[in-house]
């Protein structure tokens, strides 16, 4: 397939989805609305509005023509548990105590969830969760999968139709308010959103403020095709998606077991960029069809959309699989926001929005007080009228391994408008790229005397930070206290406890009697 027939081809897609007739309703509700959508492991660079020509992702770029786009957005631990707990809590990792996938996050956290109930907000929570399991692996076990009612919620008391983890995306698993598992008939982002557009279409929508958040798995590997709707997976049958200029099969020395290259990866990685792809090309139809039920029901002019991702894939730059790194493969993230009552089309904000300052930024936008807990900033301005607050920096913690209390890949760092910087605590390797014209972070200014002043500011800007958050920079077992012998939070930098003896007694509540090791599909236990 040659580059004027894939153009072509988007532009055929495109046009089908915008040529459907939409009907509007009048809404009655005057307070905004919160529509919070976010894949998982999607990268800025691959959607189509950033520059990737190799993107279908036509609904996607029409987001960010009809709002703003946050082209500096970065994922300040970028990596899906503690990123979802950064989300919540508005803290910075060493502050809400999540230092690896799999250990519990204490419920004493002021979250999102809870700022917009005790406002009145309706809440719903569709999709991938990961903050209560326990366990490593075993994601297939109810007590892993299912998160029960109050506590643990974070404050999402409305519909739930969630799970903790999962990325087998036909027949994949999910729980509502029991721990009775469900297996979905279609394929899961598909379903997930027409859940999504069913809550759009019940009538209280009209009437009562609502907070709806969609967490889709894709495009998440596994990256086989049997993992993928085979509509999508033909788009890039005879696509030969390139690696960047940046891959390597040189290990990176500083990666944990879930970032090392397999041998074979030469072999397999324009398969599984295809695969990619085309489940990113299935998340675009899917926002396609919000887009739609929100104008067709009246809501799209005053409900705040949200497009984003938890943080993006290597996919063997810098000799690197996966994510967990400061290289902006992994830390540069979508983050578009419509809405037409009071956002112009086509901004774009250079503002360096972290994930700690999301809650904080959209309750500001909603006219909720934020958690004085919050440690993010209140951007809303920036957003709005490209005025307010406009940080210098964002900070960026990688305190663990993905999954496992083992040392060697701990790092901290800083990005700017022009400038990353990072440290390694393993051998205290410094790294200073300048991405703004070096787009792939090939050149470590570190090891150029020229730069020894730029080096020396970053280094010095990154050391007060985490003074300020009492961030001692340490190997990831030094973490492990944080947790209890069944990997619950129960200490964070910042002293946030965890009740294990309620928390016993909710356990006790919903898997009694061996509930909680029944399996809820029978797909592999690994993973993470």
């Amino acid at each position: 397939m040659n580059r004027r027939e894939f153009v072509a081809g988007t532009a055929a897609f495109a046009g089908s989805l915008a040529a459907q007739p939409r009907t509007k309703i009048k809404p009655h509700n005057n307070r905004p609305n919160l529509v919070y959508v976010f894949a998982d492991q999607l990268r800025y660079g691959s959607c189509g509005y950033a520059g990737d020509e190799y993107a279908r992702t036509p609904n996607i770029d029409r987001l960010a023509s009809e709002g703003c786009n946050l082209h500096q957005a970065i994922s300040s631990t970028p990596v899906c548990s503690p990123y979802r707990a950064c989300l919540m809590t508005g803290k910075y990792q060493s502050s809400h105590g999540l230092v690896i996938n799999e250990t519990r996050l204490s419920p004493e956290h002021e979250c999102f969830g809870h700022a917009l109930t005790k406002a009145g907000y309706q809440t719903a929570y569709i999709g991938k969760w990961h903050m209560w399991a326990n366990q490593l692996g075993h994601h297939n076990l109810v007590k892993n999968g299912f998160v029960p009612p109050g506590p643990y919620r974070l404050g999402f008391d409305g519909v739930w139709e969630g799970y903790n983890y999962n990325h087998f995306y036909y027949h994949s698993p999910y729980f509502e308010n029991d721990a009775t598992p469900h297996l979905r008939k279609q394929y899961e982002p598909d379903e997930q959103t027409s859940v999504a557009i069913n809550y759009l279409k019940q009538p209280a929508r009209k009437t009562e403020p609502f907070a709806m958040f969609l967490s889709w798995g894709p495009p998440h590997s596994p990256w086989g095709q049997g993992n993928v709707e085979p509509k999508y997976a033909e788009m890039f049958r005879d696509v030969n998606v390139p690696t960047s200029p940046n891959y390597t099969t040189v290990q990176d020395p500083h990666c944990d077991a879930w970032q090392r290259l397999p041998k074979n990866f030469d072999n397999i990685v324009h398969d599984q960029l295809k695969a990619y792809y085309a489940q990113t090309a299935n998340l675009d139809w899917n926002i396609g069809r919000l887009m739609r039920a929100l104008e067709e029901q009246g809501l799209a002019e005053n409900t705040i959309f949200i497009f984003t991702s938890d943080h993006g894939e290597m996919f063997g730059s810098h000799g690197r699989h996966g994510k967990l790194i400061f290289y902006e493969e992994a830390a540069h993230i979508p983050f578009l926001v419509r809405w037409p009552k009071k956002i112009k089309a086509k901004s774009v904000s250079d503002v360096l929005l972290g994930t700690p300052d999301i809650m904080p930024t959209l309750l500001s936008m909603m006219d909720i007080p934020a958690p004085a807990t919050a440690e993010g900033r209140d951007l809303s301005k920036a957003i709005i009228s490209n005025a307010g607050e406009m940080p210098e920096v964002a900070h960026m913690q990688g305190m663990g391994a993905t999954a496992a209390w083992t040392d060697g890949s701990e790092w901290r760092g800083v990005r700017d408008h022009e400038f990353t910087y990072a440290v390694y605590h393993s051998d205290g390797q410094e790294l200073l790229f300048n991405h703004r014209r070096d787009r792939y972070q090939m050149t470590n200014l570190a090891e150029d005397r020229a730069y020894a002043a730029t080096l020396a500011h970053y280094r010095d800007v990154s050391a007060k930070w985490r003074k300020e958050m009492n961030d001692d920079f340490g190997p990831c077992t030094s973490y492990q206290k944080w947790t209890d012998h069944d990997r619950n939070i129960i200490n964070t930098a910042k002293g946030v406890k965890q009740d294990v003896a309620a928390l016993k007694k909710i356990t006790d509540k919903w898997f009694p009697d061996g509930v909680g090791e029944k399996s809820v599909s029978p797909y592999p236990v690994g993973g993470s």
